[in-house]
């Protein structure tokens, strides 16, 4: 059939696999179920509580030592920065390191399964972090970095939930309380981490696991069932292709290595040669992993080909407010301790007001989304962090709370409960519900490995300036030039952010699309599997006989006038001109690709971004 040409804002086409011809005439009946939506107000609370404690626990990892750091340094006998930013960086690294795998791991095998598995995990490494008080901080900094394995787990695995298992305005709203939870762990984590620390430190981390293992039997109970998959089930060796292993492991040694590379060179500076060797090979690895993903993977992890230059500008706001997140909140306590000669306690007060205002800003985003453009949140996301790093690079050691820190905090938090929903709800609309988990990862992985990598960059710099950190005064001058190179980061994120709002707002305008030039243009809709639809669509013209083919496939199909339409063309870049028929195949791939003909010439081009096979 033909329709009008419609305008939107600009989006790649997600990914839809295939499993048999669907002709341009034959429609596909909407069929998803979001069984949440049927729930009672309690049994809806009590759902999205547990599934929140995912976020809860993440942050009640890493703040109850983020205080008692030095505390916890003192019982091994390490002073050094460097060393004791590995307690914090270690255990973000992990997190964002394997939060991709954790979300695939859920598509494939059920989200609720890989959810509780990620409790108990961090269960067992908890009550480990604190029976290393009878060995050594080796054996603590390990149990810190595989803790991280937990939430890497059950993080990507909540949101992949509350995707299944809401409609979009509900799960707006569950992924809005979902960052809400984030400041309760944070709190949570400062006062018992800053109390357990005045009696004995090691009860921290054990009080940790009989929390998190009371919520892992609480959630096999509480949370229901979600569909692992809308096609029939699958041998175990056609899902471990599907996890796209090779890729999995290429990804996470270039960022295991990389990130090492940065924060071991704060422990013992540039000059060993193993620190240059980490970094080369986390380098070639993360080459081996682009082009895995790009040219070898059936499943690939990371869906490289809807990365449109919308996604990369909210990936660079995201990484560089969340470093700078990172940044502030370690060296911002590192003043207060180690200069101020503040106790954690105070610390843990001094937070206090983040519950209000985290809280009042996460559900403030979740209301509107939607109706306000998510470029503008984002912009405010990193006005916010900018202005809250400015306030700390600039605050005295020893000035009262009500002037730098209360404001500084509050400014904070509502960047980062900006920032992080936003992000999450415009990847989770973007795929399809399957790939649910997918969609978040993609958020929590670039929050927590900017935590961890921005440390290690503002540990190189402070380790430099801080004539070795022998005074009082020496440490401050480390601490402040961290912090102003904090300043710097999330300015570059405000200046991305602000070019954004302008491309969204031409693009609104525009459509994306070049005018059209005195042709009326052609579109065929085709419905595809899994309720998506492609519309492919003439715009412009070069003559009366040449005209450009664009496409769009929105997962909904009123969803069309909200995207734009990325140019197709074939394998050598030629490009389907007038009147166009689709067609889905199976044949090339398991996945199915997108077959389209152009009537004037009889020529078949292949939309390789949302097929199987790059050929």
């Amino acid at each position: 059939m033909t329709v009008p040409l419609e305008k939107g804002s600009r989006e790649t086409p997600s990914k839809a696999p295939s499993s048999q011809d669907v002709e341009a005439s034959q429609p596909v009946k909407e069929d998803h179920v979001f069984p949440a939506d049927a729930y009672s107000g309690p049994r809806r609370a009590l759902f999205i509580a547990t599934v929140c404690m995912s976020m809860f626990t993440n942050q009640l990892g890493l703040c109850n030592t983020l205080t008692t750091v030095s505390v916890i340094g003192d019982s091994f006998g390490i002073s050094n920065t460097g060393q004791l930013s590995w307690l914090i960086a270690g255990y973000s690294l992990t997190i964002g390191t394997f939060i991709l795998i954790g979300g695939r791991l859920g598509d494939e095998f059920g989200n609720k399964k890989v959810f509780v598995l990620g409790m108990s995990w961090l269960s067992l490494w908890s009550l480990i972090a604190g029976l290393s008080v009878y060995s050594n901080h080796v054996l603590f900094i390990f149990a810190r970095v595989l803790q991280g394995l937990g939430p890497a787990l059950t993080l990507p695995n909540a949101l992949g939930i509350f995707g299944k298992s809401f409609s979009e305005e509900p799960r707006n709203m569950a992924f809005a309380w979902f960052a809400g939870a984030a400041p309760f762990g944070a709190i949570t984590g400062l006062v018992f981490g800053g109390l357990f620390a005045m009696v004995w430190w090691p009860w921290i981390y054990w009080s940790q696991a009989i929390g998190v293992a009371f919520v892992a039997a609480f959630s096999a109970w509480t949370i229901p069932a979600v569909p692992v998959q809308a096609e029939p089930d699958r041998p175990l060796r056609e899902k471990l292709e599907a996890l796209d292993l090779s890729g999995g492991l290429a990804g996470v040694l270039a960022l295991v290595l990389f990130n090492f590379a940065w924060n071991q060179a704060v422990v013992v500076t540039w000059r060993h040669p193993y620190v240059y060797v980490c970094l080369i090979l986390g380098v070639l690895f993360g080459a081996a992993f682009f082009w895995i993903e790009l040219y070898w993977a059936r499943s690939p992890i990371l869906p490289i080909s809807a990365f449109t230059s919308d996604i990369a500008f909210v990936f660079a706001c995201t990484a560089a407010g969340w470093a700078t997140f990172g940044i502030w909140v370690f060296y911002v306590v590192r003043i207060a301790l180690d200069i101020g000669g503040n106790t954690p306690i105070q610390m843990a007060a001094w937070y206090a007001p983040i519950l209000v205002t985290g809280l009042l800003s996460a559900l403030a985003v979740g209301k509107l989304v939607g109706k306000v453009p998510a470029s503008y949140i984002m912009v405010v996301g990193q006005v916010c962090f900018l202005v809250t790093s400015i306030i700390m690079a600039l605050r005295p050691p020893h000035s009262i709370y009500w002037t730098y820190f209360f404001f500084g905090t509050i400014i904070a938090t509502i960047g980062m409960d900006s920032s992080l929903p936003a992000a999450a709800m415009i990847f989770a609309n973007a795929v399809p519900r399957r790939y649910q988990g997918m969609g978040g990862s993609i958020v929590m992985t670039i929050v927590n490995y900017s935590i961890s990598l921005g440390l290690g960059f503002a540990g190189t710099l402070e380790t430099n300036i801080n004539h070795g950190g022998h005074t009082k005064e020496d440490l401050l001058i480390g601490y402040r030039g961290a912090l102003w190179f904090s300043v710097g980061l999330t300015g570059v994120g405000t200046i991305l952010g602000l070019i954004f709002v302008v491309k969204s707002h031409r693009d609104k305008k525009t459509g994306g699309l070049e005018p059209e030039q005195g042709r009326p243009s052609v579109a065929t809709i085709t419905a595809l599997p899994e309720g998506k639809w492609i519309m492919t669509f003439e715009v412009g013209s070069v003559n009366m006989y040449k005209v450009p083919v664009r496409d769009k496939i929105p997962n909904y199909f009123t969803t069309f006038g909200s995207i734009a339409g990325s140019a197709l063309a074939s394998s050598n870049s030629t490009v389907p001109v007038c009147s166009l028929y689709v067609k889905w195949s199976a044949a090339r791939g398991r996945q199915g690709t997108i077959a389209v003909t152009a009537s004037g010439d009889g020529l078949i081009f292949t939309n390789t971004n949302s097929g199987d096979v790059a050929s």
